[in-house]
C-alpha cells in the first residue's frame, strides 16, 4: 500500500463553541494524508485533484463556520423556518444565543468540539467522495506555533459577498506592533489581552433594545445569505465604529495606540488567522 501526503493543505478559520470560555475564534492548519493502491497512471490521487477535491470539500464543510458539539451542557437547538437554526447556550456566567442560516453551523456528535472529533468526522465523510483506490485517509490538524502574542476573535461581515458574512466564524491570530520601526511586545502582549477571547462588533449592527442592557449585548443584520442575530455577553465584546475587516481592525488598533504616541512612527501587522492580514501605519 502507498500513501500521499500534502502538508498544510489549507487553513480552517472557524469559530466553535467552548464548554467554559464560549465563543471561540480559531485557525487550524490542515495537513492530509492518503492511503491506497495505485492506479492505472501510476498515482494514488493526483495532487492536482487533492487541491480541487479534498480541499474544497474541507472549506465547504468547516472553513468560516459556528462549530458547535451537540452534547455540549447547557445547549438548546432549534431549527427554524426556512432553513435557520437557532442555538441558546448558557454555562455558569457564558452566554451565547446565535440565528443564521443553517451552511454557518457545523454540528458534531460530541460533547465538544475538538481536533480529534473534527478530523474523524472529516476523514469518514472524504472516504464518500474519493476514488475507490484510495482505502484511507488521515487529517492531521493543528495551531499554527506562534513566537509571540496572539489573541483568538470571532465576527461577522455583513457586506461580505462569500462566508466571510457569517455572524460568528473566527481566527487565531498573531500580532505585532512596531513604534518607530522597534518591535514592541508589551504593546503586542496588552492588545493581545484585550482581544482574549473577543467578539469584535461593529456598533451599528448592535439591536437597539441592547444598547443599555448590563450585561449582554446584541447584534443583527440581513446579508446576502440571510438574516443573522447573535447575543453574547458584553465583557466578551470590543465594539468599533467600522466593520470589523482585519484592514479595519489594523487600523483602528494604530491609530488608537498613535493617540499615545503623537511624535512617533505606529506601525500595526494584524494577521487574520494564518500568514495573511493587514499593515496600518499612523
Amino acid at each position: 500500500m502507498t500513501s500521499l501526503f500534502v502538508d498544510q493543505l489549507t487553513v480552517i478559520d472557524f469559530s466553535y463553541l467552548h464548554n467554559e470560555r464560549g465563543l471561540l475564534g480559531e485557525s487550524w492548519l490542515v495537513d492530509c494524508e492518503l492511503a491506497g493502491e495505485l492506479n492505472d497512471e501510476g498515482m494514488l490521487f493526483d495532487f492536482g485533484h487533492v487541491k480541487k477535491t479534498i480541499k474544497n470539500f474541507i472549506d465547504d464543510f468547516a472553513d468560516h463556520k459556528l462549530i458547535v458539539a451537540t452534547s455540549t451542557p447547557g445547549l438548546e437547538l432549534n431549527r427554524q423556518d426556512e432553513g435557520a437554526i437557532n442555538i441558546q447556550w448558557q454555562h455558569q456566567k457564558r452566554y451565547l444565543n446565535t440565528t443564521a442560516p443553517a451552511e454557518a453551523f457545523l454540528f458534531l456528535d460530541a460533547p465538544a468540539v475538538t481536533i480529534e472529533v473534527l478530523a474523524a468526522e472529516m476523514e469518514q465523510e472524504l472516504l464518500k467522495i474519493l476514488p475507490n483506490n484510495v482505502a484511507g485517509v488521515k487529517l492531521n490538524l493543528y495551531c499554527e506555533s506562534i513566537q509571540g502574542a496572539f489573541y483568538h476573535y470571532s465576527h461577522g461581515l455583513k457586506k461580505h459577498d462569500g462566508n466571510c458574512q457569517r455572524i460568528a466564524h473566527g481566527h487565531r491570530s498573531p500580532i505585532q506592533i512596531f513604534i518607530d520601526n522597534q518591535r514592541n511586545q508589551t504593546l503586542e502582549k496588552q492588545w493581545a489581552e484585550t482581544f482574549t477571547d473577543i467578539y469584535i462588533g461593529t456598533r451599528e449592527d448592535i439591536t437597539k433594545d441592547s444598547e443599555t442592557a448590563d450585561d449582554r449585548i446584541s447584534f443583527n443584520y440581513h446579508a446576502p445569505q440571510g438574516e443573522f442575530s447573535l447575543t453574547i455577553n458584553r465583557d466578551q465584546v470590543y465594539l468599533i465604529e467600522t466593520d470589523s475587516t482585519v484592514e479595519w481592525i489594523s487600523d483602528h488598533i494604530a491609530k488608537t495606540i498613535h493617540g499615545s504616541y503623537p511624535q512617533s512612527r505606529v506601525k500595526v501587522k494584524a494577521f487574520e488567522g494564518y500568514r495573511k492580514g493587514s499593515i496600518s501605519e499612523y
